[in-house]
């Protein structure tokens, strides 16, 4: 006697899981990327960044670090609590707490914080002051 399987149930099965699987990431990925953070403009005493964030995202603030690429610790850092998060994009000065000088190469690292300091979104770039 010869058994034959209906492998037609398992296919429609994972080709359903495989569709709904999708529909899930395809909505969840705008969500995810909506929370960001770009640096415009760097001075001596300030950073520009433009960002966007969430409601949901939990952001309380930019946090800002400036420094020599190769250095052990930043020379300036700046704190923006002042953020509105509603998902358009936004512009923020963050100001340092230290000049620095002109010219110089320069590491400046930006981020949007939780409550809990924990980073949401970052990013860091490597520019020349001038």
């Amino acid at each position: 006697m010869v058994t034959i399987r209906n492998y037609r149930r398992s296919a429609l099965m994972l080709t359903t899981c495989g569709a709904l699987g999708l529909a899930v990431m395809s909505t969840a990925a705008p969500v995810l990327a909506a929370n960001a953070i770009d640096v415009s403009g760097i001075g001596p005493t300030t950073v520009l960044v433009d960002y966007s964030c969430e409601a949901s995202a939990g952001v309380v603030g930019i946090k800002a670090m400036v420094g020599d690429p190769n250095a052990d610790s930043p020379s300036a850092t700046g704190t923006q609590s002042a953020v509105n998060c509603d998902g358009s994009n936004q512009s923020a000065e963050v100001v340092l707490d230290a000049p620095l000088l002109a010219d110089q190469m320069v590491q400046v690292r930006v981020a949007l914080v939780d409550a809990f300091d924990t980073v949401v979104s970052g990013q860091a770039k490597v520019a020349k002051l001038g």
